[in-house]
């Protein structure tokens, strides 16, 4: 068997109202259109890519993400060129995401090129871009931190 992508990924919002403005404007920006969007759901879908939001439980209403908690690590969105990736840079900068390192290049994959930013909640996201077939081509090793153990902020 080999799995055809990643059908969704839903994550749980501490401030849904909150989050709810931010991705209903990251979503679109992104090409992923609207599906379902009701009092405590979020949902788009495209490019092969589903990814929503859900409202917390009430007694987890109000709380943040924790970085390196058990849990999500980071969500990333893969873009179809390296320039989409300073284009959405520059929008993420114009919603007034927090951004946690601007474009750059990493040793993850040859050519990684990529943004980390946060959602209201401070859950991690990026978008990236890896020319070619990236870790797929032969010889290619896997490199940053995940090679050697130190990737967990």
């Amino acid at each position: 068997m080999e799995i055809n992508g990643v059908a969704h990924t839903f994550i749980t919002a501490g401030d849904f109202a909150a989050a709810r403005a931010f991705y209903g404007q990251l979503l679109p920006f992104l090409g992923l259109a609207i599906v379902a969007d009701s009092v405590n759901s979020f949902y788009c879908v495209g490019g092969r890519t589903g990814f929503g939001i859900h409202a917390a439980a009430p007694e987890y209403a109000g709380q943040r993400f924790r970085q390196g908690s058990v849990g999500l690590h980071h969500h990333c969105f893969r873009a179809r060129e390296r320039g989409d990736v300073d284009e959405a840079y520059r929008f993420l900068v114009k919603i007034g995401a927090r951004i946690v390192h601007a474009p750059r290049e990493d040793s993850f994959a040859p050519g990684y090129y990529s943004v980390l930013f946060e959602d209201p909640d401070g859950t991690r996201l990026e978008i990236n871009h890896v020319p070619g077939k990236g870790l797929l081509a032969p010889g290619v090793q896997i490199g940053g931190g995940y090679a050697d153990g130190t990737q967990n902020g």
